[in-house]
């Protein structure tokens, strides 16, 4: 108890800004494990650095390429690293079931929760099972991905007279409307080699958030809602409302399920356009021909909700999650660390950093495409992981990126959910 109290305590000292150093964990060492490499090794170090000269500890951080498959085999040989940096929660969550993990101190759910955007949800999304099956706090989220996003040219809307919509009513008409003018709405490809299908099951989360309430969207991960449900049926045939209408796609739908998914946004760049909105997540940029300026050449806009349906602005994305693999001196108070604002400040100057931490000095992220892009972050009700890497393996990553193929090409999406449901039950 008395070190539990001393932890919590340093912490709020941290929190509360102090910014003079006074060694009292000198002589300390703290290990955290993680799949960052170079360049953003240099950058978590460059935070740890500031939590050194505060605290007088010593943190070592290492990443690797094969951090998933290392991180069970040091926790099963009971070496593993003090702190843990996590690609999805999955992963967490199993070794939490396994008793690996050690919960993160008293206050912390309530500190996200007041803190974060959306807090609840990243509560939600870094609470686990332990070995009893008792809901425990494990993870801290600290670098978030965000997937609700259609690209667009601004350039091209404007010489066509079109607004950013709002809602998905509004979307809707636009889409409508870009074919009534002679043009193709969307630009969409499912291509990715051995990962073919993938980009269709961010379409389905994403219209899963927006015609259902979050803990629906939970049971369907999971599985306690059946992937054969109606209300799973009716999100992959929203997709299909856009993917599966000739008028709508470049190249017409049955160009879909065949065009890479890197290849897929070219189109906006073309003149005259061969379409006016791409949906892809804040990765996609890298794919733009060379010397697009975003904000100029490009431009983004959040991937609007249904008005109509008051579930508020949700948004899909992913995240890393720091987490107690092998509690030691320190280990609560670096994770506390990083509800400083300071600690997320470092990262955004450097670009390729979001977060739901509502107290950040928005001027320090380096250009304003990042800052957009946190905007839409901070204004979310409701923050999901990407469903599918919640899922199983043979699930996420295999019958629901094959089935959405199948759905691309016109099998019913009410038999495409049957045959992902029959290879869930498969591997119960």
């Amino acid at each position: 108890m008395k070190s539990k109290l001393y932890a919590t305590a340093a912490a709020v000292a941290l929190c509360a800004g102090a910014a003079q150093a006074d060694g009292h964990l000198s002589g300390v060492n703290i290990t955290v494990a993680g799949t960052w490499l170079s360049p953003e090794a240099e950058i978590v170090n460059e935070i740890f650095d500031l939590f050194e000269a505060r605290t007088g500890a010593n943190v070592s951080y290492v990443g690797s390429d094969s951090f998933e498959q290392q991180v069970i085999i040091d926790a099963e040989a009971g070496s593993a690293a003090n702190i843990s940096v996590f690609p999805q929660p999955g992963l967490a969550a199993d070794l939490a079931r396994r008793g690996f993990l050690t919960p993160l101190e008293e206050g912390s759910a309530e500190w996200i929760a007041e803190n974060y955007a959306a807090g609840q949800s990243w509560v939600d999304l870094g609470t686990y099972a332990d070995q009893n099956g008792d809901p425990q706090l494990y993870g801290m989220f600290f670098r978030v991905d965000l997937k609700s996003l259609v690209w667009y040219s601004p350039e091209n809307f404007e010489d066509a007279g079109y607004e950013i919509p709002q809602t998905m009513e509004e979307l809707k008409t636009l889409t409508d409307q870009i074919v009534a003018d002679g043009g193709t709405p969307w630009c969409i490809g499912l291509g990715s080699g051995a990962a073919t299908g993938w980009p269709a099951t961010d379409w389905v989360e994403d219209m899963m958030l927006r015609t259902q309430p979050p803990e629906i969207y939970d049971a369907w991960v999971t599985n306690d809602l059946p992937f054969d449900s109606p209300e799973v049926i009716a999100a992959i045939d929203e997709f299909g409302a856009f993917a599966r209408n000739d008028a709508y796609v470049a190249g017409g739908a049955g160009a879909v399920a065949t065009t890479d998914f890197r290849d897929s946004p070219k189109g906006m760049f073309s003149s005259p356009p061969q379409c006016y909105m791409h949906r892809q997540a804040s990765f996609i940029p890298a794919f733009f021909p060379e010397g697009t300026e975003i904000g100029e050449d490009v431009d983004f806009f959040y991937f609007p909700a249904y008005e109509g349906k008051d579930l508020g602005s949700p948004v899909l994305g992913a995240g890393t999650l720091f987490a107690i693999t092998n509690p030691g001196p320190g280990a609560q108070e670096l994770i506390a660390f990083l509800r400083e604002p300071e600690a997320h400040e470092i990262w955004m100057s450097y670009g390729g950093f979001l977060t739901p931490h509502k107290g950040v000095d928005m001027s320090k992220f380096i250009d304003d495409t990042s800052r957009g892009l946190n905007d839409i972050l901070l204004n979310a009700t409701t923050f999901r992981f990407d469903g599918s890497d919640l899922m199983p393996g043979a699930i996420g990553a295999g019958a629901f990126w094959t089935g959405m193929v199948d759905y691309a090409g016109g099998k019913p999406a009410a038999e495409v959910a049957k045959g992902v449901q029959d290879s869930w039950d498969a591997i119960k």
